[in-house]
């Protein structure tokens, strides 16, 4: 037996697979139908139990750990998996692909991951939607024990589960010294500062493709102390509360000052609002899977898009704060989610500074918004 236990006590019981193990997180749910390597290995759901809405998961295996040219990831979002757990309907214990080396019960054993299948996936996910997302503890244990503080978990207060909100995870995903990479074919003559808040290799992966060199530094990287030439400046995605990287808002603050082409994806949304001095809150559920509806509500000529010229992306997100609408004076919202009109990117009027809350690079998800790339050398080209 295996078992979920909400901070308010509510239980839900089914098989274990993966690791045999315990483990605390916020237990959030994703609607994707597939891309589950590339979502339990992404940074921004470090220490996250993920709830997969789709109910079969693993019929196509795990592809190989081996890294590509640069040394990281060829496969994944990043070198390790990044949840704390995985909770599903039903695991598939077959699976099928070309690329596949592996089961996904054995590869979440060899990373030490928890799961647990034969779970009411619909009812949790209904209860995490009306009532916000929860900590939660996998309790991978049949003994007397355990069952009585099953039992007795509605007794249990949220004190005694590990918030991993409380703690800077930014810092814990985030690269801890320089590393430059440079594009293999025929480069762009561009270089970025890409600040790792927790960043998905596709991102790094994205810029390379198009000739631009990346220079990968960890959250609070002193960019003044840079003595190389730069054309830009990424604000990457990550896990938990913005307001917890005060190191990199004060980059993105000089990073602005000195007039650096700025872009921000996901977690770079909500740090690149809070330094030009505007807010975030929390999401009471959050936005994560790949079927997010975004529309574009501001032109291209930094006008407001009449509502026959305005473009809807379907966009791959995951991240549970957001920013408010209060924004300075020079900036707009440029996004806004079409299903509860959330801040999802904003713009400054000079073209220079921009983010978006969704992830343009996918991985997994569709490509609609895989040309913000190419805005973004288009600004550093005629900076």
């Amino acid at each position: 037996m295996a078992t979920l236990i909400l901070s308010d006590g509510t239980t839900f019981t089914g098989q274990p697979f993966g690791a045999p193990v315990d483990s605390d997180g916020e237990v959030v749910f994703s609607t994707g139908m597939v891309g589950y390597p590339e979502s339990m290995t992404d940074p921004s759901f470090r220490s996250q139990i993920l709830v997969s809405t789709y109910p079969l998961i693993g019929n196509y295996g795990v592809p190989s750990e081996e890294l590509n040219e640069w040394g990281f990831s060829k496969n994944f979002e990043s070198e390790k998996i990044q949840v704390s757990g995985l909770i599903v309907a039903q695991v598939s214990e077959i699976y099928s692909h070309q690329a596949a080396v592996s089961s996904l019960q054995r590869w979440m054993e060899h990373h030490g991951i928890p799961g647990i299948t034969g779970i009411d996936t619909r009812a949790l996910t209904k209860k995490l939607r009306e009532e916000g997302v929860m900590l939660g503890r996998i309790v991978m244990d049949d003994s007397e024990e355990t069952r009585d503080k099953i039992q007795d978990a509605n007794k249990v207060q949220d004190t005694t589960f590990e918030d991993p909100n409380s703690r800077n995870l930014v810092a814990e995903v985030s690269i801890d010294q320089v590393v430059t990479y440079r594009p293999l074919a025929e480069s762009s003559g561009l270089t970025i500062i890409a600040y790792d808040c927790g960043m998905k290799r596709n991102i790094i992966r994205s810029f390379l493709k198009r000739g631009v060199t990346v220079v990968r530094v960890p959250w609070d990287y002193d960019l003044a102390s840079h003595d190389g030439h730069i054309d830009g400046v990424f604000i990457s995605n990550g896990p938990g509360d913005p307001k917890k990287c005060d190191k990199t808002i004060e980059q993105i603050k000089h990073a602005i000052s000195k007039e650096i082409p700025t872009f921000g994806i996901c977690l770079g949304n909500q740090l690149l609002s809070l330094a030009i001095g505007g807010d975030t809150y929390k999401l009471p559920y959050g936005h994560r899977g790949m079927n997010q509806p975004c529309v574009e509500v501001l032109c291209s000529d930094g006008t407001v898009c009449e509502p026959g010229k305005q473009r809807c992306l379907i966009t791959s997100q995951n991240h549970g704060f957001a920013v408010k609408d209060e924004l300075p004076p020079g900036w707009d919202v440029w996004f806004r989610n079409a299903n509860d009109g959330t801040v999802e990117g904003i713009r400054h009027e000079s073209g220079k500074f921009f983010s978006v809350q969704f992830h343009p690079e996918a991985t997994p998800g569709p490509e609609d918004a895989n040309y913000l790339f190419d805005e973004f050398i288009g600004v550093m080209e005629r900076k």
